[in-house]
């Protein structure tokens, strides 16, 4: 993975209600890098947060007025530095535009009432440098904190204490203090609490020793049987049985395992790898609503096309369900690009 995905591999194995396997997994996450690629292409812009310094040729009024700087589809989310010339602008005399609805800020301008002026190179190719986070929202929720520092730059796997398994998955974007980490695997842990079930499918009820420390769609371990949270009241959980193709089982005071530790890709996103000390708040990025649902309908339904060998008609006489499927994706796809796609004529949103 080199690039964050617009949804996860579980919430696809949750919407198809599929059985964890190694070959699923593997056609789950393709689905899921082609569909988020194919989301960009189709609203021409990027949306996760990247760290970045780029490089533009400065306006000239011979086509546009010369302090404004457009960023066509590189849009800043926030800004850290700017230069022309190799000269520093302070950034108080840089404008983020439009200020009323950004970010996404599309174009970059001066003060017109102070002395900061484009140029001073020895050309105008890529005069101007800029660095900053750049993308469309930086929208972050808490995760949770580290159960345990991180000691070095090199470590792959973080665990988060709390119920977060229902809130992060595979193609997440994590930030550490200044870090960002991108989600590769999950594995199971301890939650440090017990349960006990009978054989039996009607027995729902799973009482712990602290509710809030899981959460609703949470996927639990008890011995060799999945779990999945369906509601909480108190201490007593919800669930639904022998999930995920897992056999029905009795559990005696059985240890409750859940997807905690995370393995990771270190200093993504034109960040540093740094440590972090245990106890560090973990933030998840959330991607736009529509873009998340849009990625998720395209992913199923390459998976669906998959199983039918390609073979499964986009339109059929009658009202067919391919045929409504398909229509419900192209009006998510027009809502998609009304909403949230970069309109080339107005170079900006």
């Amino acid at each position: 993975m080199t690039a964050p995905w617009y949804a996860t591999r579980e919430d696809i194995m949750h919407a198809l209600d599929v059985q964890t396997t190694a070959r699923n997994r593997r056609q789950i996450d393709a689905a899921l890098e082609a569909a988020s690629r194919a989301v960009e292409g189709l609203c021409h812009r990027q949306f996760y947060p990247s760290v970045d310094t780029k490089y533009f040729d400065w306006p000239t009024s011979q086509y546009r007025p010369s302090w404004r700087l457009w960023l066509d589809d590189s849009t800043l989310i926030s800004l850290t530095s700017v230069t022309s010339g190799g000269v520093a602008i302070d950034l108080a005399d840089v404008l983020l535009e439009p200020n009323r609805s950004g970010p996404p800020y599309t174009r970059l301008e001066l003060n017109i009432g102070t002395s900061a002026a484009w140029g001073g190179g020895s050309t105008y190719q890529r005069d101007i440098t800029i660095t900053g986070l750049w993308g469309y929202r930086n929208d972050e929720t808490t995760l949770g904190a580290l159960t345990a520092a991180v000691p070095t730059s090199t470590a792959t796997t973080v665990t988060v204490d709390g119920p977060t398994s229902a809130a992060v998955g595979v193609g997440s974007v994590l930030r550490l203090d200044s870090e960002r980490l991108l989600v590769t695997e999950r594995r199971q842990t301890s939650t440090g609490q017990t349960g006990t079930l009978t054989a039996s499918k009607g027995d729902t009820t799973l009482t712990v020793a602290d509710g809030t420390a899981f959460a609703v769609d949470e996927v639990l371990l008890l011995d060799a049987e999945r779990v999945r949270v369906d509601d909480i009241a108190g201490n007593t959980l919800v669930v639904e049985r022998a999930y995920d193709g897992t056999v029905l089982a009795a559990h005696a005071a059985a240890t409750i395992y859940a997807p905690r530790t995370l393995t990771v890709t270190r200093g993504a996103l034109g960040t540093t790898a740094t440590a972090h000390s245990g106890g560090a708040t973990v933030y998840v990025w959330q991607p736009p609503g529509l873009i998340r649902q849009l990625v998720k309908a395209e992913a199923i339904w390459a998976l669906l096309q998959e199983r039918a060998g390609w073979f499964r008609k986009s339109s059929t006489a009658g009202n067919s369900s391919a045929e409504v499927s398909r229509s419900a994706l192209d009006a998510l796809r027009d809502q998609a690009y009304t909403e949230h796609g970069r309109k080339a004529r107005h170079r900006g949103i």
